[in-house]
């Protein structure tokens, strides 16, 4: 496999996140849009800047955490008069996130929420909401099955083509005893 015409075959498959500092990295939802540009190709941070929209300063202080927090690295440097170049790329193929536990925020969902609103109002979306009653057998396939189809499309991911966002989350809901019992 190759990112940008790199080979990426010594790339690991996932990272998991497992200290506060990387927790914090991910967290920022600039962090976050910055780890979209460098999923499909390495990004200098001028060209990091210009695509998620902020000054060159700012681009280089977030990559810089997030490089500190192990998440992406660098992995070519040239020189351009005089100046050395850094492309940096995500440090594996995919972010694993801990759990957020009871009551904890969801980073991954939180970041979702905000680039569909960030999305044109006018472009092409597909959201749903669906409520299901599920046998635990059925509510496990039905992850798989959904977890397959977005390995099966990031596969089939070409960097020279717009970016697209997929989300799901199938979890069962706190039931209405326990959730009004919470909230006295």
């Amino acid at each position: 496999m190759t990112i940008g015409g790199m080979p990426t075959d010594d790339l690991p498959e996932t990272f998991h996140v497992t200290t506060d500092e990387q927790l914090r990295a991910v967290s920022n939802l600039t962090r976050h849009r910055i780890m979209a540009v460098l999923r499909f190709e390495p990004a200098t941070i001028t060209q990091i800047a210009e695509r998620v929209g902020l000054a060159k300063g700012s681009s280089s202080y977030h990559v810089r955490l997030l490089e500190r927090a192990g998440l992406v690295t660098v992995v070519r440097t040239r020189k351009v008069r005089g100046v050395t170049e850094r492309y940096y790329a995500m440090a594996a193929r995919s972010i694993v996130l801990p759990d957020p536990g009871e009551g904890g925020p969801d980073v991954l969902m939180r970041h979702a929420v905000a680039d569909l609103e960030a999305a044109p109002a006018d472009g092409e979306r597909h959201v749903r909401m669906a409520h299901l009653r599920l046998t635990e057998e059925q509510f496990a396939e039905l992850g798989a099955r959904l977890e397959a189809l977005a390995d099966e499309y990031r596969e089939l991911s070409d960097p020279s083509l717009p970016d697209a966002s997929l989300v799901f989350a199938l979890f069962r809901p706190a039931s209405h005893v326990q959730a009004e019992g919470g909230a006295k």
